[in-house]
């Protein structure tokens, strides 16, 4: 039996078991560092679910509160299980063998994978101090250019691009490349010259925007995510969606937790705090970072006296998960510690000294 033979290096999740241990502190998957809404855990307790019917293939409830909640059109909504259905849906729809995609040089990796499962040449465009470069990308830009994809703040760097330059990508770029501005942290950016896709471009036809419920709403094992195009595109999308793609409990619980706006509130004012203090307190140990933007840090070791490798085998070895930058990122000597709850950083910090100290 013959298949197609794929060039591509599979998705490496952040690890999140340890042989020998039973209870791990896992800083590796940028997950929500509260849990979930106590609304969403009331939905889930709930003995009425029934499992043998199919879920609402077009998650109309879902979408009609999206669009109340973030005020836009929820016929141009598309839900998705995870947003990464949404990506693999979009580059289906755009892309043909051997036309070009441009994603930042150190960028999340499902873009380039759904991109080249179906034939697309991936372009990386360099990234000038770990931040996405506008410059960079243009220079990319060819007549086979069909779709540029960027995360806003971006994962793995944490860096992110002003609202003004997210705008002078867009006119920069030719009107016919679709550009997809993945939201996936919004939630956490309280930075003055930050503003999410949704917001700039809401009435754009040729940006695609990308939202998940897995980061800030804590939903990532329920898997549900959204998309938010023109009505065009759209429509096109769900003409090749599967029929039932989001479940029944991803939908109920989705919608509980758009009500739960003081888990948000709190999930927020504990990532500052805690991106602070993580961040002041590695740079004692001469461990930079980004700026404080999303749920995580990158950790970069190249002013430390220790190595990243060397510190994320002896973290290890205490039940401490963080992740590793090296493989698929190519991204050596660094480190992404995603923001944890109070008792977890504050071990996290404490293992941490004791490996300095030693």
């Amino acid at each position: 039996m013959r298949f197609k033979k794929l060039n591509i290096e599979a998705y490496k999740p952040g690890k999140s078991s340890i042989k020998k241990f039973r209870k791990i502190i896992k800083l590796s998957a940028n997950e929500s560092a509260l849990g979930m809404s106590s609304r969403v855990k009331k939905v889930m307790s709930n003995k009425k679910l029934n499992f043998f019917r199919y879920p609402d293939g077009k998650s109309k409830e879902l979408r009609n509160q999206i669009a109340k909640k973030f005020k836009c059109n929820k016929d141009r909504i598309i839900c998705g299980a995870g947003s990464d259905e949404v990506i693999q849906m979009l580059c289906q729809l755009f892309l043909k063998p051997k036309d070009d995609v441009i994603v930042s040089q150190f960028s999340f990796l499902m873009y380039r994978i759904y991109a080249k499962i179906v034939g697309a040449n991936i372009i990386f465009a360099k990234e000038i101090k770990f931040k996405v470069s506008i410059k960079e990308i243009i220079k990319k830009v060819t007549k086979k250019t069909k779709i540029v994809f960027l995360a806003n703040p971006n994962n793995p760097t944490g860096t992110y691009l002003t609202k003004l330059e997210l705008i002078e990508l867009r006119k920069k770029l030719r009107k016919n490349i679709l550009l997809v501005v993945d939201d996936a942290y919004a939630e956490y950016m309280k930075n003055s010259d930050y503003k999410s896709g949704l917001d700039l471009f809401k009435n754009k036809h040729n940006v695609f925007i990308l939202r998940t419920f897995s980061k800030i709403y804590g939903l990532s094992s329920l898997r549900i995510g959204w998309g938010y195009g023109s009505k065009k595109i759209i429509d096109a999308l769900n003409t090749i969606k599967p029929p039932f793609n989001v479940n029944e409990v991803a939908q109920k619980a989705a919608l509980e937790s758009l009500k739960d706006g003081k888990f948000i509130t709190r999930s927020i004012k504990h990532n500052i705090l805690y991106a602070t203090k993580l961040k002041n307190f590695l740079s004692m140990y001469g461990i930079s970072s980004n700026k404080v933007s999303a749920n995580f840090l990158l950790l970069n070791f190249t002013k430390c006296k220790l190595k990243a490798r060397h510190v994320y085998k002896k973290l290890k070895l205490k039940g401490i998960i963080l992740r590793s930058t090296e493989y698929g990122y190519k991204m050596k000597n660094m480190l992404r510690l995603t923001i944890g709850s109070k008792k977890e950083n504050l071990k996290f910090m404490k293992e941490l000294e004791s490996i300095f100290n030693k």
